[in-house]
């Protein structure tokens, strides 16, 4: 999944060059010279990060952190600091405010890159460009290939067909094994929460998953939990699949 970061900056050539740099690492960038920008551009879809200037002309960077925090909303968007501000005592406010990294200016286009890969690592795993392997499946972001193997000594050599959904709601839920996910979640992480679609269109695409992953025999990694919602997981369940 590519990465929205929403570049709120108002200085014209550092906005462009961050902008530029975040292309280059292949992610979709969204900019906003002012706290009223960033809030309509939030409100029409959320960003998965958020690169924030402390000094804006409308309000500061640490109060709008504030105000993205206090709000269910937005609370979870992560968020770094971006700012020519070099004392301890600053650094704490911007982290205090809700930040989860502080970056002073001028910084390279690598230490950026770094941190925000090393953000969304830690905030939002299922953005990440790691292969990941669990329950005899292999599922690699980069090529959008997934694999399955018929036994622990095999190899990997059915790949599965999937579909664009298909294949980033198995990511999201193979990121977080284990984990009961409601429809709602599943969709505002899916799809997006800018989305409006009927709760019963995760159903569908979980059947058309299951039915991908049953001409492999995994069909069963993909699990209802009733009355809650859906999981991967690779012990053994009593709940009904629908």
């Amino acid at each position: 999944m590519t990465a929205k970061i929403l570049v709120v900056e108002d200085e014209p050539a550092i906005q462009e060059l961050i902008a530029l740099n975040l292309k280059q690492a292949g992610y979709s960038v969204l900019y906003a010279d002012s706290v009223s920008q960033a809030n309509k551009l939030s409100n029409d879809a959320l960003p998965d990060l958020i690169l924030l200037d402390w000094m804006l002309p409308d309000m500061s960077g640490v109060d709008f952190a504030k105000k993205l925090r206090r709000e269910s909303r937005t609370k979870d968007i992560p968020i770094i600091m971006l700012t020519a501000r070099t004392q301890e005592g600053d650094k704490i406010t911007g982290l205090d405010a809700g930040a989860d990294d502080y970056i002073t200016k001028p910084f390279s286009s690598r230490e950026l890159i770094a941190r925000i890969k090393a953000v969304l690592r830690r905030r939002l795993p299922e953005m990440s460009d790691e292969i990941i392997e669990i329950g005899g499946l292999k599922l690699d972001p980069v090529t959008h290939r997934a694999y399955a193997r018929m036994s622990h000594d095999s190899t990997w050599s059915m790949e599965l067909v999937l579909g664009p959904t298909e294949f980033r709601l198995l990511h999201f839920l193979m990121v977080y094994k284990e984990r009961v996910h409601t429809r709602t979640q599943l969709l505002d992480r899916i799809w997006g929460d800018h989305v409006f679609i009927e709760d019963r269109t995760v159903d569908v695409h979980i059947r058309r998953l299951r039915k991908i992953l049953e001409s492999a025999g995994k069909e069963n990694l993909v699990q209802t939990v009733r009355g809650s919602g859906y999981r991967f997981s690779v012990e053994k369940h009593e709940e009904s699949m629908d």
